[in-house]
């Protein structure tokens, strides 16, 4: 039977204990009793665990054998700010499919008021990357950096293939480009950056910005998709063909 996963809020080398809403839901509406096994996440390892005791909202669990865990895909999404109902569905997704980064930015077609609010926002996507880790059963959970600028991001140095959501291109693929990176990286996994556009897309400034830092624009087809459809989509895609 599979053991229902949480992911630990403070441990060391046998013990682990969750505090907060997670130990909340355990204690009040799964009603959990010492003895009661499950699976938690111990920093980037997961180990078959014991509640050894609950006193007040905390649940502290013996960590008893480390459980074999897939790492995550070396790849990172760079998400323009957009409609946040929408981007806050894209970064659970983008976690169930593994995810290692989401870095949130803004576009120069990103929606003021959003921008403006943005920043109050990252905690909230968090705790939502955190929540879609345990539901999907991941053995870590995808960092969620602060919100920047876009000319940070794309000039962050990095080892990465860097792949460009681009309406305008068509005549190179996401598939294509993925494919050529894994011929060129041999028997390495390749890392992977791509940047989805707000919804508007990219301005003509911020495409030659992209390009002059080496990033490669490529297509996802002939539909103008949705960002949080794009995003799922690109990820997906590079999901299928790194696994």
């Amino acid at each position: 039977m599979t053991r229902r996963r949480w992911i630990a809020d403070t441990w060391n080398e046998s013990t682990a204990s969750l505090t907060g809403e997670q130990a909340a839901h355990l204690i009040r509406v799964l009603r959990a009793q010492p003895g009661t096994e499950y699976d938690i996440v111990a920093g980037d390892r997961v180990w078959h665990a014991v509640i050894a005791g609950i006193s007040g909202d905390a649940v502290r669990f013996n960590l008893i054998a480390e459980v074999e865990a897939d790492p995550a895909l070396p790849v990172t999404l760079l998400l323009s700010v957009f409609k946040f109902d929408r981007m806050e569905w894209a970064i659970e997704k983008a976690t169930e499919l593994g995810v290692e980064r989401i870095i949130p930015m803004v576009a120069r077609r990103s929606e003021k008021h959003l921008v403006q609010s943005a920043e109050k926002r990252v905690e909230r996507w968090r705790r939502i990357a955190r929540e879609a880790a345990q539901q999907s059963r991941r053995s870590d959970v995808p960092q969620i950096e602060d919100v920047v600028p876009l000319k940070t991001a794309a000039r962050q140095a990095t080892e990465a293939v860097r792949l460009l959501l681009a309406e305008q291109e068509r005549s190179t693929t996401l598939r294509h480009a993925v494919e050529e990176a894994l011929r060129n990286a041999g028997e390495e996994m390749p890392a992977i950056r791509m940047a989805v556009g707000p919804e508007g897309g990219w301005t003509a400034e911020e495409e030659a910005l992209f390009d002059a830092e080496g990033w490669k624009a490529v297509s996802l087809g002939p539909r103008i998709l949705r960002a949080e459809t794009a995003a799922m989509t690109a990820t997906a895609v590079v999901s299928a063909l790194l696994e």
